[in-house]
C-alpha cells in the first residue's frame, strides 16, 4: 500500500503502556536507592531497631536471625521488607497499567500509588521518628528542620524570642561537625515555620510524644491529595502526585526532616486555590483570598518563596491579558491590580513577621539575613554544589568562612534572567510557565550564591515537576 503521509492516531486501549508507569518506576527505583544509601550510613540501625519496644516486635525472632545483621541496603529487616513491599506494589501497578482500561484503571492505579508512597516514604519516616525518640535525640533526624524548630517552639511557649536565644543547650548542639555549628547561634527561618507547628507541639506534649516530622507528614498528605487538581488528564494527575510524593531528593528530606517541603506545601495550597479561582467563570473571591493567604504564609516561612512573587503576581492577573499585551505603559495598571489582589498575602506576611521584627530588629536581621550571607563571627560558611566551589578551588578566599562578593555574581546572572522570564510570562501567562520560570530562576540564583545545598535541588525539582506536568493542551486558555 502506498504511503499517503496521513498519520492515523492510535486509539488508547488496554495493553499500551502508559508513560506514567515509566515515570513511577524511575522515581521508585531512585527513592529506594537514595534512601537506602542514606540509611546505610546510620551506625547502629540494626541494633536500634531490634531493641525498640515497638519496632523490635514487628518481626519474629527467627526471621530477624535469618536475615542477619549484614544484608543489602538499608541492611535492617524492616527496611528491607518495606523495599520489597514497595517493589511488589510497583509490579502490580505495571500489570494494572497493561491490563485494565477506563475509569477503573485510574482508580486502582491511584490506590496503588498511595500504597507505594506509604511504603517508600511515609513508613520509613515513621520508623526514623520512633528510632529518634528512643534516643539519643538527633540520631535519626535533621538539625534545622527538626531539632532546631522544636527548640524554637519551646522558646515560643516560654515567651522567649527565638531570634535572640542560642541553641547551645538543645539536642542540636551535638549534631554535625563541630567546626560548622554556626547555626547554634541563629534561627535562619521565618516565624511561620514554628508558629504553625506550635499547637501540634502542645498536643504532642499532652500525649507524651512529638516529632516535627509529624507536621511535615500531615502537610504533605494534604498537598498530595490536592496537587493532582493542577494536572489535566488522569495520567498527568498520577504522574504529578508521584513526582511530588516520590521526589527522590525530597523523600530523603521528609524522612530525615528537612523543612523545604514545608514551604512547598503552602505554595501548592496557594496554586490549587488560584486554579480554582482562575478556571471558574464566576471567579469565587474566597478562592483568591485563600490562594493569596497561603502564598503570604509561604513567604513567611522561608525566603525561598519570595522568588516566586514576580511569577505568582503575573498569575493573579492572568484573566486580564490586555494589561500585559498592549505595551509597557499598562504595566502600572497591572502592578496596581496585582497589589490589590495580593493584599491578603501582604497582610498574612506582615502579621506573622512584623511582630518579631519589632521585638528585636537587629536579632531578626542577624539571624535571617546576615548569617546566610556569612557575615559576623558565626556566619554561614561557603558550602554546597554551586559555583562557590570555583571560588574556593582558585584560592580567592582563605577558607569557607571568608567573605567574597557573591552578590555581584547573583545580580549578573539572576537579574537579566528574571527580566527575560517576566517578558516571556507576559506573553504566555500560565501556571506551567510560572512554575518552570521560578524553578530555573531559583536554580541560577542559588548556583551563583554563597551556597547551593543539596536539599535546594529537591525543592527545585518539585517545581520543575509542577511546570512539566501541569501544561494544558495546546490552544486551551486559563479559563
Amino acid at each position: 500500500m502506498r504511503d499517503t503521509g496521513i498519520q492515523v492516531p492510535i486509539k488508547a486501549t488496554a495493553g499500551i503502556p502508559g508513560w506514567d508507569a515509566f515515570l513511577l518506576a524511575l522515581l521508585v527505583f531512585s527513592v529506594l536507592m537514595i534512601t537506602g544509601f542514606a540509611e546505610s550510613g546510620l551506625g547502629n540501625r540494626f541494633q536500634d531497631v531490634a531493641r525498640h519496644p515497638f519496632l523490635g516486635q514487628l518481626l519474629p525472632l527467627a526471621g530477624v536471625e535469618a536475615m542477619g545483621q549484614i544484608g543489602p541496603r538499608p541492611a535492617e529487616p524492616l527496611g528491607l521488607l518495606l523495599v520489597a513491599l514497595t517493589l511488589g506494589l510497583l509490579g502490580i501497578y505495571f500489570v494494572v497499567d497493561l491490563g485494565l482500561q477506563g475509569r477503573w484503571q485510574g482508580v486502582v492505579k491511584a490506590i496503588l500509588l498511595t500504597a507505594i508512597i506509604t511504603t517508600a516514604v511515609y513508613l520509613p519516616t515513621m520508623k526514623l521518628i520512633l528510632l529518634d525518640a528512643q534516643g539519643p535525640r538527633g540520631s535519626y533526624s535533621h538539625d534545622g528542620g527538626v531539632l532546631q524548630t522544636e527548640a524554637t517552639i519551646q522558646f515560643l511557649w516560654q515567651g522567649k524570642n527565638p531570634y535572640v536565644e542560642d541553641y547551645t543547650q538543645t539536642p542540636m548542639a551535638t549534631w554535625g561537625h563541630p567546626d560548622f555549628r554556626t547555626a547554634l547561634y541563629h534561627y535562619p527561618y521565618l516565624p511561620w515555620t514554628f508558629l504553625f507547628s506550635a499547637p501540634f507541639y502542645r498536643v504532642g506534649q499532652a500525649v507524651g510524644f512529638y516529632d516535627q516530622r509529624l507536621v511535615y507528614l500531615l502537610l504533605m498528605t494534604v498537598a498530595l491529595a490536592l496537587v493532582g487538581c493542577l494536572a489535566h488528564s488522569m495520567r498527568a494527575k498520577l504522574a504529578l502526585v508521584a513526582a511530588i510524593g516520590l521526589n527522590p531528593l525530597m523523600a530523603l528530606d521528609l524522612i530525615f526532616g528537612q523543612n523545604d517541603l514545608f514551604v512547598l506545601c503552602w505554595l501548592i495550597f496557594s496554586l490549587v486555590a488560584w486554579q480554582h479561582w482562575s478556571h471558574h467563570h464566576y471567579q469565587p473571591r474566597w478562592a483568591l483570598i485563600l490562594s493569596t493567604l497561603c502564598f503570604g504564609l509561604a513567604c513567611a516561612s522561608k525566603p525561598t518563596a519570595w522568588f516566586f512573587a514576580p511569577f505568582y503576581g503575573l498569575l493573579l492577573i492572568a484573566d486580564q491579558p490586555e494589561l500585559l499585551n498592549q505595551g509597557w505603559r499598562d504595566w502600572g495598571k497591572a502592578i496596581g491590580l496585582i497589589l490589590q489582589r495580593s493584599q491578603w498575602a501582604i497582610l498574612a506576611f506582615a502579621l506573622v513577621v512584623l511582630p518579631y521584627v519589632f521585638w528585636n530588629p537587629y536579632a531578626f536581621y542577624d539571624d535571617v539575613w546576615r548569617w546566610s550571607n556569612g557575615q559576623g563571627e558565626t556566619g554561614y560558611q561557603i558550602w554546597g554544589w554551586g559555583a562557590s566551589n570555583f571560588v574556593l578551588a582558585l584560592g580567592w578566599v582563605r577558607d569557607r568562612f571568608d567573605q567574597w562578593p557573591f552578590w555581584r555574581l547573583e545580580l549578573l546572572c539572576a537579574v537579566p534572567l528574571l527580566l527575560w522570564f517576566l517578558i516571556r510570562q507576559r506573553r504566555h501567562n500560565t501556571l506551567f510557565i510560572a512554575c518552570w520560570h521560578y524553578s530555573v530562576f531559583l536554580f541560577v540564583f542559588f548556583y551563583s550564591s554563597r551556597f547551593l545545598n543539596e536539599n535546594y535541588l529537591s525543592y527545585i525539582l518539585a517545581f520543575l515537576s509542577l511546570g512539566a506536568l501541569t501544561r494544558e493542551e495546546e490552544g486551551k486558555t486559563g479559563r
